[in-house]
C-alpha cells in the first residue's frame, strides 16, 4: 500500500517538473519574440527619418494618393548603405491596418516607389504647342518622362499634330488628360501669305505640286486677300479646301495699285486680262479721280463681271 502511494507521488512529482520545464521554455519564447519585436519597430522608426525610404499607402482608389503619402514622400536622391537589393520594410501602420508598406527607394519595388512620385508631383496647366513644347515642360504638364519622350520621338519622325483632336488620338494622352489640357493646346493656324512650300506641306492634302502652286498664285496675286482664294488654283476643289479651311488663316495683303501700275503689270495679275489692263489705263486716263472702283470699272465695260466680282474682295489701293 505505502509503495502504491510514493509511486504515485513519484509520477506527479515528474509532471509538475515537466510542467514546469515547459512554462520556462515558454516564457522565454515569450520574451525572445517580444524582443525581436521591439528590434523591428526600433529600426523602423530609425528608417523613417532616412531619405532613402518611401512610405507608400496602399489599398487606395487607383490615381489617388492621401495626404499621409505625401507627407510620407521624401524626395532626397541619397544612396542606401544597403545597396539596391535591401528588402522591403513595414511601417507601424501597415501592421496596425495593413494599409501601408515602406520600401527603399533602389528596392526591387521602386516602380511603386516612382509611381508615387509621379503622382505626387506638381502638374501645371499652361498654353502650349504640342508640336514645339519641349520634354520638361511636357513633364510639367503631367506627362511621365517616358511618356514626354514618347511624344518627342514621333514629332522627330516627322509626326504633327495639326488638330487637337489629333493630339488626343496619342496614346500616351489619357482622355482625363486631354480634358484638362485642352482649354491650353495652342495650335496657330497657318498664315497662307507668309508660310513657304515647305511649311504649306504640313496641310493635308498638299503635296510640293500644290505648294508650289499656292507660293507662285501668292505672287500673282500680290498676296491672298481671303483664304478662299485658293479654289482659284487648277485642281484644287472645294473637297481639298475643306478638309484645311480651319488649320489656315489669312493676314492682311499689300493693297494691290491698281491705280498706278503700268499696263504690263496690271495684265499680270490673275482677275485682269490684256484688255482689260488697257482698258483700266485708258480708263484713268479720261475719267475723274473720284469715279476710280472697281464698280466704277464694270459700269464702264472695263471688267467682266466675274474678274470685278473677284477684285471687289480683293484688297485694293486708294
Amino acid at each position: 500500500m505505502q509503495e502504491g502511494k510514493k509511486k504515485g507521488k513519484s509520477k506527479l512529482k515528474g509532471s509538475f517538473v515537466t510542467g514546469a520545464i515547459a512554462l520556462v521554455f515558454l516564457i522565454i519564447g515569450y520574451e525572445v519574440a517580444l524582443f525581436v519585436h521591439r528590434a523591428a519597430v526600433t529600426r523602423i522608426e530609425a528608417n523613417r527619418d532616412h531619405p532613402d525610404t518611401v512610405y507608400i499607402i496602399q489599398n487606395m482608389p487607383s490615381g489617388e494618393v492621401s495626404s499621409e503619402a505625401s507627407a510620407f514622400f521624401l524626395a532626397e536622391e541619397e544612396t542606401s548603405p544597403e545597396g539596391p537589393s535591401a528588402k522591403p520594410i513595414a511601417t507601424e501602420e501597415a501592421s496596425s491596418s495593413g494599409s501601408a508598406s515602406a520600401f527603399r527607394r533602389n528596392a526591387p519595388h521602386s516602380a511603386g516607389v516612382r509611381k508615387v512620385r509621379e503622382q505626387t508631383r506638381r502638374v501645371e496647366s499652361f498654353r502650349f504647342n504640342p508640336n514645339t513644347v519641349s520634354v520638361e515642360d511636357l513633364q510639367r504638364l503631367g506627362f511621365s518622362e517616358k511618356q514626354a519622350q514618347a511624344i518627342d520621338h514621333y514629332r522627330q519622325k516627322g509626326g504633327r499634330f495639326r488638330r487637337k483632336a489629333d493630339f488626343a488620338k496619342s496614346y500616351v494622352v489619357a482622355d482625363s488628360v486631354f480634358a484638362r489640357l485642352e482649354p491650353f493646346i495652342d495650335l496657330p493656324r497657318l498664315d497662307i501669305n507668309k508660310a513657304d512650300s515647305s511649311a504649306l506641306l504640313a496641310l493635308p492634302g498638299i503635296g510640293p505640286w500644290y505648294a508650289g502652286k499656292i507660293v507662285s498664285y501668292r505672287e500673282e496675286l500680290g498676296g491672298f486677300s481671303y483664304p478662299e482664294q485658293l479654289l482659284d488654283i487648277y485642281r484644287f476643289d472645294r473637297e481639298k479646301y475643306d478638309g484645311l479651311s480651319d488649320l489656315i488663316t489669312c493676314s492682311e495683303p499689300d493693297p494691290f495699285p491698281i491705280w498706278t501700275l503700268p499696263e504690263e503689270d496690271l495684265a499680270r495679275h490673275p482677275y485682269i486680262s490684256k484688255e482689260e489692263a488697257h482698258g483700266i489705263v485708258l480708263y484713268r486716263t479720261h475719267q475723274p479721280r473720284e469715279t476710280w472702283t472697281v464698280e466704277g470699272l464694270k459700269k464702264a465695260g472695263v471688267l467682266s463681271e466675274e474678274h470685278a466680282g473677284k477684285l471687289s474682295k480683293c484688297r485694293i489701293a486708294e
